[in-house]
């Protein structure tokens, strides 16, 4: 990423420096700092020495590399302490909770795990099934709607070292992907279409769509789901997608399922909004 035009253009410059040790998992050298940002190198060496004076960058004489510095931890567990996400979130979770009249989850992987962050109850006297779902619990990725939605949009090799062979494949209903083959085609399904569904997976007779959020280098950090009862029978073909866990075709559809991508862009109109508000994009 090279510096902007414009604004202070040595913090701009400095910033980019330090986003870039960020983007690498070793310490680099200026020269190569200089090159892929497309900077002179004394204006490098400056910014890295004036870096390194504050703590956000590190230099390993021994070896003429640089790497993040002590400061920049120091920044990023703040960052974590004030629960950005989940602030920005619960507001925006909360209308949609209201707005759909279900329950609405942000949810985060853990490993190979969907951890629910936020939870949000519809506020109308409409009272929702008991969900599995809560703040804290943790739920296998591959089988949660909020979990393919951002499993779909990591690289494949992330998404094969989470879930490397098939006892990776926990089971809970009978139905989910059972093998890395079968959910990468479902990941595919879901990376077309924006948002992910799963329908009777985690716990039978219940549904859930979700949809990825974003952050400034679109990488899917979260999710937003809102959970359903879905108590009608499937059709053979329907049932056939639903044990891949992958989204349900138009042709395979049953009445109660035609809701389902209205559902869909509702709550991807919840996620742009918590992606924006982070300061993210989305990759498509």
């Amino acid at each position: 990423m090279h510096p902007r035009e414009g604004g202070a253009p040595a913090l701009r410059k400095g910033l980019c420096v330090l986003n870039y040790l960020a983007s690498r998992a070793t310490p680099q050298s200026a020269a190569t700092i200089a090159r892929e940002l497309g900077l002179p190198r004394s204006t490098t060496y400056d910014l890295l020495t004036e870096l390194a004076a504050a703590g956000f960058a590190v230099h390993i004489a021994s070896q003429r590399l640089w790497g993040l510095g002590v400061s920049a931890f120091e920044v990023g567990t703040a960052y974590l302490r004030q629960e950005p996400l989940e602030r920005v979130a619960r507001p925006i979770l909360h209308q949609l909770a209201a707005k759909v009249s279900m329950t609405a989850h942000l949810g985060v992987l853990h490993g190979a795990q969907t951890l629910y962050v936020v939870k949000e109850k519809p506020t109308s006297n409409f009272r929702p099934p008991t969900l599995v779902t809560e703040v804290g619990v943790r739920l296998p990725s591959h089988l949660t709607a909020t979990g393919l939605a951002i499993l779909a949009f990591l690289p494949a090799a992330q998404v094969r070292a989470l879930l490397p062979g098939t006892d990776s494949f926990v089971d809970r209903t009978g139905r989910g992907a059972r093998s890395l083959p079968e959910l990468r085609r479902s990941l595919a399904a879901t990376r077309r279409s924006g948002w992910a569904v799963e329908d009777g997976l985690v716990s039978a007779g219940m549904a859930s769509v979700a949809a990825p959020v974003f952050d400034h280098r679109s990488m899917a950090v979260a999710s937003i789901g809102v959970t359903f009862a879905h108590l009608c029978q499937p059709t053979p073909a329907r049932l056939a997608t639903s044990e891949s866990a992958t989204n349900v075709p138009a042709d395979a559809q049953t009445p109660c399922d035609q809701r389902w991508p209205e559902l869909a862009a509702t709550v991807q109109a919840a996620t742009a909004a918590v992606t924006a508000a982070l300061g993210g994009h989305s990759p498509v």
